[in-house]
């Protein structure tokens, strides 16, 4: 969808976000506001809020506080002594920026809510447990605010679907948190496979850590036993439409997040995401997925966690690209073979004249002398960003698409989501792309939606 460039001034008097009130209280255009050598005037700065801040929110609030053109004012999450924290880490960073003593005028909340409705804040960054990413994007894009949300997107194909409607009528500016686009190694890899440089593609190899890589850090299988609800900790909040089970010592910790199937897939999405989206936006697929998969997997037992922990996918595209997505216990032999340095995650391309992978640690080819091509005018160049976190931004101030759209995100989620029903029912699955249902599985189809605890929905 093309979007008119207009300016971020009009775009606030258009969508009526001018209010001079908020919480009964004037705006006073302050210095601040005017903008000074450190800081930008309001009319080029992006006020933030930020829904979810333990270890990921954290690492994201801080990369936000290092761009010149935002300023984060407020902070969330159910977590109050986090919550605390991460206000206080804010308004040191604005007190040292400015020269001055103190500084308090970022605000703490634990309900989302109450974040939303504050006119001033123009986009919101979502850090949460999974099962609450679709939720919180549709209530802040109701609420007017642009959104950057982390991976995965949601934790059924419905919700997504969902999502995906919502946004494209609010006509909103929307980032997946799937950064390795604005990384030069990735688009370039991607480049080489959409300029035929390795050849006709007929094979994508997808590989990422399985949940067995971490359980050195965690207690194996999670506890189960009750125990009560810390005092400073908005447990019912922090279910939200999850359904509900005793809270235990392991239930809210990062590892609970990953790996309890009410509120994630576990690492098949939360960190397939990653390498799935690459193969997408080099097979020029951000708008399609396979429509055959086929596979197996384990799923963890034994105690509080119970998503699946291993797995050995294989799909295939209606152009009869062949796409296999692994663990990376599975991987490792596959990709030892050729691959000079063997981390836990990656994308391989294969064509009939050469290959390309790439992961966090580079870039490989055969020939090797394609990672020295340059590329001419008339082959494809993919969208450059170098920077995610301020491709957003700059597309919130000018109204233009960033690099990571709810297309892209809503279809890498649906891999990874069906491949998820394949091993839980252990039958194949046909996906029909127009329709986006399974055609073959009256069974596996109903667990393409996921119930909602009252009072929440979409």
């Amino acid at each position: 969808m093309n979007t008119p460039k207009i300016s971020r001034r009009s775009f606030l008097k258009k969508m009526g976000l001018t209010s001079s009130v908020v919480w009964g209280m004037p705006f006073l255009i302050n210095s601040a506001a005017r903008g000074n050598r450190q800081f930008p005037p309001a009319s080029e700065r992006i006020t933030l809020g930020h829904i979810g801040v333990g270890n990921q929110g954290g690492y994201l609030l801080r990369n936000f506080l290092q761009l010149p053109n935002t300023q984060s004012v407020a902070v969330c999450d159910p977590f109050q002594p986090r919550c605390q924290e991460k206000l206080q880490m804010v308004n040191a960073h604005y007190a040292q920026k400015f020269s001055k003593p103190h500084y308090d005028g970022c605000a703490a909340y634990t309900d989302f809510r109450e974040l939303l409705v504050r006119p001033d804040i123009d986009a919101v960054i979502i850090a949460t447990p999974d099962h609450w990413h679709v939720p919180l994007s549709i209530a802040a894009v109701r609420a007017g605010k642009a959104v950057y949300v982390e991976k995965p997107l949601g934790i059924s194909v419905a919700e997504n679907v969902v999502c995906r409607e919502i946004l494209q009528q609010h006509q909103t500016i929307f980032q997946y948190g799937t950064q390795q686009r604005s990384s030069r190694n990735f688009r370039f890899a991607c480049e080489l496979v959409r300029n035929q440089k390795i050849g006709k593609l007929h094979t994508i190899q997808v590989w990422c850590p399985g949940m067995y890589a971490f359980e050195q850090f965690n207690a194996p299988g999670g506890s189960i036993k009750p125990i009560p609800v810390p005092a400073d900790f908005d447990y019912d909040l922090w279910l939200g439409p999850a359904p509900f089970i005793p809270y235990t010592s392991d239930r809210c910790t990062c590892w609970g997040t990953y790996y309890v199937y009410d509120n994630s897939l576990g690492f098949i999405a939360g960190w397939g995401a990653h390498p799935l989206d690459i193969a997408q936006w080099g097979n020029n697929t951000d708008h399609i997925v396979p429509i055959e998969y086929e596979g197996t997997g384990k799923l963890a037992t034994g105690g509080l966690y119970n998503v699946i922990r291993s797995w050995n996918i294989s799909a295939k595209y209606a152009n009869g690209v062949k796409l296999h997505f692994m663990s990376d216990d599975i991987a490792r032999p596959i990709i030892e073979k050729y691959h000079p340095n063997f981390v836990t995650h990656g994308t391989t391309f294969i064509g009939d004249k050469g290959w390309v992978s790439v992961d966090r640690s580079g870039i490989y080819a055969e020939p090797e002398s394609l990672l020295n091509l340059k590329l001419t005018s008339d082959d494809i160049h993919l969208y450059e960003s170098n920077n995610h976190y301020q491709n957003f931004i700059d597309c919130v101030l000018t109204r233009s698409q960033p690099i990571s759209t709810i297309e892209a995100a809503v279809q890498s989620d649906i891999i990874s989501q069906l491949s998820d029903i394949v091993i839980r029912t252990g039958r194949n699955i046909k996906w029909d792309p127009a329709t986006e249902q399974i055609m073959n599985d009256p069974d596996a189809s109903r667990r393409l939606a996921r119930p909602m605890r009252s009072p929440w929905r979409l």
